[in-house]
């Protein structure tokens, strides 16, 4: 396999520049542009750390395309886990090409939250809660929810998810534009 032709083949259906992946994965643009020239061999770790930044995995990037049209299903075990600390976010179509919306499947223990700073970025977000009992602060407003209710707002406003439930809470969320 020509490593190079494919790490860029798929950063540039992932629609990013060399410098932008290059601030996702914590590396030079210069040595993106090396090992797309096959000028050097990544090591697994820093070919790992490179697709960590589109997100993909080593067995998705070394596996054969079976054909040229763009992925459809995406199973449990191909959503990369894009959260930190106790909640998970699970990446749906995390390589589908020109992905303009970012889609999880979120999961947060009882009691966690999503830091005591209010969130806000560009954009809109919406979601659904699956399981559970959702703490929602949007601005000076607060809501509870839970399974079957939903939410849809500006993600400029600040905004707090809290689990105040005592089971995991599961949410299907979408925002745009992607921020993962």
């Amino acid at each position: 396999m020509d490593i190079g032709h494919r790490l860029k083949s798929v950063r540039l259906q992932a629609r990013l520049s060399q410098r932008e992946l290059a601030k996702r994965s914590g590396v030079t643009n210069g040595f993106i542009s090396q090992v797309e020239k096959n000028q050097v061999s990544p090591s697994i770790g820093s070919l790992k750390r490179l697709l960590d930044g589109l997100p993909m995995s080593l067995a998705e990037f070394f596996a054969e395309e079976q054909d040229n049209s763009n992925p459809v299903v995406y199973r449990a075990d191909q959503q990369p886990d894009r959260g930190s600390g106790d909640i998970s976010y699970r990446l749906i179509g995390s390589h589908f090409p020109g992905r303009t919306i970012t889609l999880l499947r979120e999961t947060m223990p009882p009691g966690t939250d999503t830091g005591p700073e209010l969130l806000s970025h560009a954009g809109q977000e919406c979601g659904v809660v699956i399981q559970g009992q959702l703490q929602l602060t949007v601005g000076d407003r607060c809501f509870e929810l839970g399974p079957g209710d939903g939410y849809y707002f500006d993600s400029t406003e600040p905004h707090r998810f809290v689990n105040i439930g005592e089971q995991d809470l599961l949410i299907v969320s979408a925002n745009q534009p992607p921020t993962y």
